[in-house]
């Protein structure tokens, strides 16, 4: 099966890759860079606490692109299946990949929630008028 919509699918997990590497590269750096010790049974605020902000926020940032972007990839899909990934839904999900593209950079980077919030919201109604395209579409 091919679909134009797997292709934004695929785009924001690659970009999910890119994250990783980022968080990797700036606590494995924060971590030589301080000596702290990675230690299992020590709380993860005390670990969060010893690392600067801007390494915290690019953990944050992956991890956000774990959650809310499990309801697009199965929208997308779900789309695809029905033969409705064309037109108007792919150009939607290629909207909501580079929304999150930019909440990323935003979240990493300066961390200005106002910004992050806004970006944060529009995706959110980008994914839930997908939704319920696929919803109206499946029911």
């Amino acid at each position: 099966m091919s679909s134009p919509i797997l292709a934004p699918v695929i785009a924001l997990v690659l970009w999910s890759f890119v994250m990783w590497a980022w968080l990797y590269a700036t606590r494995m750096s924060a971590m030589f860079r301080l000596k702290i010790k990675d230690d299992p049974r020590r709380p993860r605020s005390e670990f969060d606490a010893a690392v600067p902000p801007e390494v915290r926020w690019v953990a944050d940032n992956y991890n956000h692109l774990m959650e809310q972007p499990t309801i697009f990839y199965a929208t997308a899909l779900s789309l695809a299946f029905l033969g409705l990934g064309v037109g108007l839904n792919a150009w939607l999900a290629w909207g909501y990949v580079a929304l999150r593209v930019i909440h990323s950079l935003v979240q990493a980077t300066v961390n200005f929630p106002p910004v992050r919030w806004m970006v944060f919201t529009v995706s959110s109604l980008v994914l839930l008028i997908m939704t319920i395209r696929a919803a109206m579409a499946a029911f």
